[in-house]
């Protein structure tokens, strides 16, 4: 099945406790949003939007080929941003909409279109999003690696910050090896979405899930709704992201690693 036009939309936000003005931040010689973007027109994608919070990021963009939107800036999430974006762009509420993260310069362009993909090939998911497989008992624990499980047709049962699925009998530390061993590899959540723009409006409407606000992941509240999310499983762990300085100086080594070779 061929991949159907989708729209890649990148919300950007010019505040961060932990790396001021992020999307700006420089990547050997362009902005971090405009390497997101130039990623994410390597997809196929028949469009890639920025949707900014802030002029400037409209500028940077538009000084590099970029689209850029600028939305309103008291939105509570990303997701809230996208779906202004979906109405400032008169998609269509059929429309297919990536939502892949300004700070993700790494991200690779084929995974945007296996998302995007999802909601062809599983018309019942309301939603779409990628996994991988997680590779060590330190991550499995990590509350920061947050973890889905999956039902026999890739469907999303539950997103959650603890090692699940869990081994009822699993001796201290083990849990990880004895799921790998059961067949039921445990999956790492990568945070790229695919809606319908329509379903991205109205999910914005929705009251918050208790599961949502315990475990601080959004996605929960379509679950918790009643609404499916396909997974797409890749076996590659994604691009580095950046969230912090340090992340930012790997990130910037990797890119002038590239231009030496």
């Amino acid at each position: 099945m061929s991949t159907p036009p989708f729209t890649v939309l990148i919300p950007a936000r010019m505040a961060s406790t932990r790396l001021p003005d992020k999307p700006l931040a420089d990547i050997a010689g362009l902005p971090m949003v405009v390497r997101v973007a130039q990623q994410a027109a390597k997809s196929g994608a028949a469009q890639v939007v920025v949707a900014a919070d802030d002029a400037r990021i409209v500028q940077a963009c538009a000084a590099h080929g970029v689209k850029a939107l600028l939305t309103r800036t008291d939105h509570a999430s990303g997701s809230d941003r996208l779906a202004e974006a979906c109405t400032l762009l008169s998609l269509a509420p059929e429309a297919i909409v990536v939502n892949v993260q300004g700070d993700e310069p790494l991200i690779a362009p084929q995974l945007i279109s296996a998302v995007a993909q999802l909601l062809a090939a599983q018309p019942d998911a309301a939603m779409g999003t990628a996994a991988h497989p997680i590779a060590s008992a330190q991550e499995f624990a990590n509350p920061n690696v947050v973890k889905v499980v999956c039902d026999a047709r890739g469907m999303a049962h539950y997103f959650s910050r603890a090692p699940i699925p869990h081994a009822r009998d699993a001796a201290a530390g083990s849990a990880w090896w004895q799921s790998a061993a059961a067949g039921i590899a445990p999956l790492r959540h990568i945070g790229i979405y695919s809606y319908r723009a329509g379903f991205l409006r109205d999910f914005t409407a929705l009251a918050p899930a208790p599961t949502e606000q315990i475990e601080s992941l959004e996605q929960l509240r379509a679950l918790w709704h009643g609404f499916r999310i396909a997974v797409h499983t890749t076996p590659d762990a994604p691009g580095a992201g950046v969230d912090t300085p340090a992340d930012l100086a790997r990130v910037r080594e990797w890119f002038t690693e590239q231009r030496h070779l």
